[in-house]
């Protein structure tokens, strides 16, 4: 069913942020984002998760409306549903590389050594489990980041400008893990980004203004 986006609408105080933004994501798809600076297109990723609220419109995932549920039904279904790549990676410092990949299996009340493992392998992370974030470059701790959010197997994938803090070897490598993963997988990608070589890659470019989205 995958994600539906409807004339949906974002303010603060007076002044609109993004309006009438419609658009859907299907199944296994992978959509990049691009736009001004400030044209709302982290807080549009946030709305997609219900991690922000809008102020009209609908978003609805997997025939789920969010704006009917209550913040701990969205949490469930985020966790179970969702996952996310940040550019800043949020990584947790204290916990080594394999725990922080199965920190949201833990959070389903789930243990798989073996799925941790296989995710690691899948992002050409093989032997690397039990060293420290510290001890990883930067290309290697965003992939990190895609194994742990798509151990649990989510239906979308959200990743907010994943390669804005990497150099162009290093960023091609990262959208090939993640590339990679989400194809297997069969996981929706939504992709913001200002990088032209990553949003080449998707199957669909939406660009994002003040009035709206179009591609």
């Amino acid at each position: 069913m995958g994600l539906q986006i409807s004339q949906l609408g974002k303010r603060y105080g007076d002044t609109a942020v993004f309006s009438q933004v419609s658009f859907s994501v299907a199944p296994g798809e992978f959509v990049a984002i691009v736009g001004e600076s400030g044209v709302g297109k982290s807080t549009l990723l946030n709305c997609m998760a219900g991690l922000d609220s809008w102020d009209e419109g609908s978003v609805t995932l997997n025939g789920a409306d969010l704006g009917a549920m209550s913040d701990d039904q969205r949490a469930l279904l985020r966790r179970r549903q969702v996952g996310f790549v940040f550019q800043a990676f949020h990584v947790l410092p204290h916990l080594d590389v394999a725990q922080n990949v199965a920190l949201p299996l833990l959070l389903l009340g789930q243990h798989d050594d073996a799925r941790v493992q296989a995710m690691l392998d899948a992002v050409g992370l093989s032997g690397l489990g039990s060293r420290l974030p510290q001890q990883l470059s930067g290309g290697q701790l965003q992939r990190v980041a895609i194994a742990r959010a798509l151990v649990h197997r989510p239906g979308l994938l959200l990743a907010d400008e994943p390669t804005g803090n990497l150099d162009p070897t290093t960023a091609a490598r990262v959208m090939d893990a993640l590339l990679g993963q989400t194809r297997e997988h069969g996981a929706a990608l939504v992709l913001v980004t200002h990088s032209q070589a990553a949003a080449s890659r998707a199957d669909r470019v939406l660009h994002l203004s003040s009035e709206g989205i179009t591609g």
